[in-house]
């Protein structure tokens, strides 16, 4: 057991998304196109139609991509000498 019984502090600020990459990646697609083909889903049941379903997943995947470039896909600038 440790004497001061805090952990070390990090030695500076951890880039954003850092510890999650494929993961959260993976989060993102299935919660996206979880949620979106649900509601689908559930409208098809309930207006008795058969469209809904396949346009909630499209909008889902659609959604979800938007995420995982808005929040992973930038690009830090390099520093010039």
């Amino acid at each position: 057991m440790s004497q001061n019984g805090s952990p070390p502090e990090p030695s500076g600020p951890a880039p954003s998304g850092a510890g999650h990459g494929a993961w959260g990646v993976f989060g993102y697609l299935v919660a996206g196109v979880g949620i979106y083909g649900g509601l689908g889903w559930l409208g098809d049941h309930y207006f008795r139609t058969s469209f809904l379903l396949p346009v909630g997943i499209l909008v889902g995947l659609a959604l979800a991509l938007y995420l995982v470039f808005k929040r992973y896909g930038h690009h830090e600038p390099k520093d010039s000498p």
